[in-house]
């Protein structure tokens, strides 16, 4: 193989991504069986399995067991909005966060005290081992589960206070800004990191996705006067979804 050229596989694995993408391979259509591909290509039996992994791997087929490989229905990817404005007074977090403005979605969370691991404790500044609220959410829209989230707030802030557990109390669900302010902490800043992984077993069982799946992972953190008072991991689909972001000029 000379400087530049793909391997093998890669080469039958972008001739067979092409027909798929222009549709010479439509979805539910069985993709070559391993001795057609080795005879068409003119390549061994490593590599036409090899080439098909990496088909498996993209997402764009999926075994069936007993049934052979086929092309995967390609969804349309859609948006997860982020947004710099502040949302309409007594709206849940959900609602910008939700793919589409008309969309109508459901969720259900469940929190329970935790300690800090290294990684959340250095997030909220703390030190690992210090208790936390740790809350994971379900997010679903028309009954399919579109993101997951999991957030972790010091208790040290919100500890035996009325916002100690954010989806319940007076202001469960209203959001991070909502709740701290209700306990004279005043949110003034966010940061959020956008990053790409594969998707956990579990996550991908939630997520409805397959072993080798990428998610998305947005990691958020509220801060009041520089000091962190929530982190979150968002995790979506990457095959499904995109995150926009409206941000206001200043």
């Amino acid at each position: 193989m000379t400087f530049g050229e793909q391997p093998a596989y890669l080469r039958v694995a972008g001739d067979l991504r092409k027909k798929i993408v222009d549709g010479q391979l439509p979805p539910h259509t069985r993709l070559p069986s391993q001795a057609r591909i080795r005879e068409e290509y003119g390549v061994s039996d490593t590599v036409a399995l090899e080439a098909r992994k990496v088909l498996m791997a993209e997402g764009l087929v999926e075994g069936r067991s007993g049934s052979g490989t086929y092309v995967r229905e390609r969804p349309v990817p859609r948006r997860v909005s982020r947004s710099g404005f502040r949302p309409p007074a007594g709206a849940t977090p959900f609602r910008q966060e939700q793919a589409e403005g008309e969309a109508r979605g459901t969720w259900e969370s469940s929190s329970e005290q935790a300690e800090a691991s290294g990684t959340i404790a250095e997030r909220l500044a703390l030190k690992p081992g210090d208790r936390v609220m740790c809350t994971k959410y379900v997010f679903r829209d028309a009954g399919e589960t579109m993101m997951l989230s999991t957030s972790w707030e010091p208790l040290a802030v919100t500890g035996r206070t009325p916002v100690m557990l954010p989806e319940e109390g007076p202001l469960g669900g209203m959001g991070v800004v909502e709740r701290m302010r209700a306990i004279d902490v005043v949110v003034d800043n966010v940061t959020e990191e956008v990053g790409a992984r594969p998707g956990l077993a579990e996550e991908l069982l939630s997520l409805g996705g397959v072993p080798g799946h990428v998610v998305l992972v947005i990691q958020r953190t509220y801060y009041a006067s520089g000091r962190p008072v929530e982190t979150a991991d968002v995790v979506v689909p990457a095959d499904r979804y995109r995150i926009a972001y409206h941000l206001p000029v200043k």
